[in-house]
C-alpha cells in the first residue's frame, strides 16, 4: 500500500507543474479542466480523482511557488550574512521577478484573485504578504541594531518596501517595468534604509 501512496503523491506533484506551465502561458481566467487533462496526458477521471476545479489546483500550485520561493531564498544567504547582504539579495531576487516575462504566475494570481472572494484565512498573497513584511521589519530591525540601517519606523518601512514591490509587480504586467526603473526603486529604498552605494 505504501507504494500506491508515493506513486499518488508523485501523479499530485506532476499535475501541480504541469498545471503552473499551463497557468504561466494561459493566466488562470482561460485554462480549463480540460487544459490540464491534455497537458497531463491523463483522463478526466484521473484529474478529479486529486482536484475539483482550476481554482483548487492554483490554490495548490500557489503554495508550492511559495515554498519554492522560501527554498530559493534561504539557500542564496550565507552563515555570516549581515541584514545588508540579505535585503540586497531578496531585492535582487525581486528584480529578477519582475524583468521576466516568461514563466512567471502574476498575471495568472491577479486573475484568480479579482474572480474569487476566497476568506482571508485562505488568502495566500496576504499570507505571502503579511510574512514578508514581518521578515522585512525583523532585518530592519537587525540592521537598525548593528549599525547598518537607519530607520525610525521598522514597521512602516517594511510595510511600505513590500507596497512598492507590489506596485512594481502590477506595472511589470500592465505598463511595463525596465531594469533601471526596477534599480531606481530599489536605491529608493536602500537610501531610505541608510545604506549608500
Amino acid at each position: 500500500m505504501r507504494k500506491m501512496g508515493d506513486k499518488s503523491v508523485q501523479k499530485r506533484k506532476y499535475i501541480l507543474e504541469t498545471a503552473r506551465k499551463v497557468f504561466m502561458e494561459k493566466g488562470f481566467k482561460k485554462v480549463t479542466m480540460k487544459d490540464i487533462v491534455e497537458a497531463c496526458g491523463i483522463s478526466r477521471g484521473g484529474l478529479y480523482l486529486y482536484f475539483d476545479s482550476t481554482s483548487q489546483i492554483f490554490l495548490e500550485v500557489l503554495k508550492m511557488e511559495s515554498q519554492e520561493a522560501d527554498d530559493v531564498f534561504g539557500e542564496g544567504i550565507k552563515d555570516d550574512a549581515t541584514a545588508v547582504d540579505i535585503v540586497l539579495l531578496f531585492l535582487r531576487e525581486q528584480k529578477k521577478e519582475l524583468l521576466r516575462k516568461k514563466n512567471t504566475l502574476t498575471q495568472a494570481t491577479y486573475e484568480f484573485y479579482f474572480e474569487n472572494e476566497l476568506p482571508k484565512r485562505d488568502n495566500i498573497l496576504k499570507k505571502q504578504f503579511d510574512s514578508a513584511v514581518r521578515i522585512m521589519e525583523k532585518l530592519i530591525e537587525a540592521g537598525v541594531e548593528n549599525g547598518e540601517f537607519v530607520c525610525d519606523d521598522c514597521s512602516g518601512t517594511a510595510r511600505n518596501i513590500m507596497f512598492v514591490l507590489e506596485g512594481l509587480k502590477i506595472s511589470a504586467q500592465t505598463i511595463g517595468v525596465t531594469a533601471d526603473m526596477v534599480d531606481r526603486e530599489i536605491l529608493y529604498i536602500l537610501r531610505n534604509l541608510g545604506v549608500e552605494d
